[in-house]
């Protein structure tokens, strides 16, 4: 029987739209973000917005390969920003800003019909919920989970922006069952584009699911120290 469900956010919660017009005006509304900051780019908006598709889909394709997230500063210098050598150190501070609106400012949204009724029932039916995601903001979720009013019927938040660790890998799925103390069904991921590996995936996490209690003290303790419980998963 299954008793909880892991969500992804894109493509499942909710439809993302991309609009070339829309990535133009958030090139030019990060060009003057990074000027109140004291860091020039000496482009226009309009050559921004590409090199940005082209550096973030290069990106992309390196932490599918690694199954790793990196640090925000370090994906918008060595990556993002890459042809500007801004530096770390100066990212830094306002790094899970820009990454916020990377996702948040550049894309259009849209929750999927009738959201918060399917997760109030499913809530109601004693579903255990929660989200697995691959994302570079550590805000953008729980951002997005308050919008649709649904932030209270999730028990755990996975991101790879936390754990540096990205879906297919096994791990992730580890850290979420240790966290929700349960077996989860994993949703909102097309299999296809991961050539069987999910599956995979979903197999081995299952099986380090030693590390997840059975108790229910057991379950209020892990709940309450995530932190541990991901540092845990991590070392095997």
């Amino acid at each position: 029987m299954i008793t909880t469900l892991l969500f992804d956010l894109g493509g499942t919660l909710h439809s993302v739209i991309r609009k070339e017009d829309s990535m133009v005006r958030y090139a030019e509304r990060l060009i003057r973000r990074l000027s109140d900051y004291g860091i020039v780019l000496d482009t226009t908006p309009e050559r921004l917005a590409v090199s940005l598709h082209e550096n973030a889909e290069a990106y992309k394709h390196l932490s599918e390969r690694t199954l790793t997230e990196l640090p925000e500063a370090k994906i918008w210098n060595e990556h993002y920003l890459r042809e500007f050598h801004i530096g770390e150190e100066r990212l830094a501070p306002i790094a899970e800003e820009l990454s916020f609106q990377y996702d948040y400012d550049r894309l259009t949204m849209m929750r999927k019909p009738r959201l918060r009724e399917t997760i109030e029932e499913l809530h109601r039916m004693g579903i255990r919920m929660g989200i697995v995601s691959n994302i570079i903001s550590t805000s953008l979720v729980p951002h997005m989970l308050n919008e649709y009013g649904i932030a209270q019927y999730m028990e755990c938040i996975v991101m790879s922006s936390e754990t540096g660790i990205r879906k297919p890998d096994p791990k992730i799925f580890a850290i979420a069952l240790a966290v929700c103390a349960v077996i989860a069904l994993i949703l909102g991921v097309n299999l296809g584009n991961v050539s069987g590996k999910l599956k995979k995936s979903v197999k081995e996490a299952t099986e380090l699911q030693e590390t997840v209690p059975q108790k229910e003290e057991e379950i209020k303790t892990i709940t309450a120290e995530k932190e541990e419980a991901v540092a845990a998963v991590v070392a095997e």
